[in-house]
């Protein structure tokens, strides 16, 4: 499978296809397009995540840092296990691609 197969040009709610996963990593493709966190909603999951954005442009909020992160294709972040976070922003004119990978220590 290619990443950039099967890409919608329009969603109305983000796509997420779990690509690989077993007792200890799950590995995801996700979509956006346009899409963003609820307003007053903050992530706060038990798992680690290592995510890096392959095509479009995102925002993220990490509570505490006091400043947004700014995605561009081939940029990547890792999110330690329960450290807050949000998606404040995706690219509304062209689909948002993420790798995300999801871990446990």
């Amino acid at each position: 499978m290619n990443l950039f197969e099967h890409v919608p040009s329009q969603l109305p709610a983000e796509l997420t296809e779990v690509l690989l996963q077993n007792q200890n990593v799950r590995i995801e493709r996700i979509v956006s397009t346009g899409h963003c966190s609820p307003v007053d909603f903050w992530y706060d999951q038990s798992e680690q995540e290592w995510v890096v954005l392959l095509r479009g442009a995102a925002r993220l909020a990490i509570a505490g840092r006091g400043t947004s992160i700014e995605l561009l294709p081939g940029d990547h972040v890792h999110i330690p296990a329960h450290q807050k976070h949000r998606v404040e922003w995706t690219s509304p004119t062209e689909p948002t691609v993420w790798l995300a990978v999801f871990y446990s220590d």
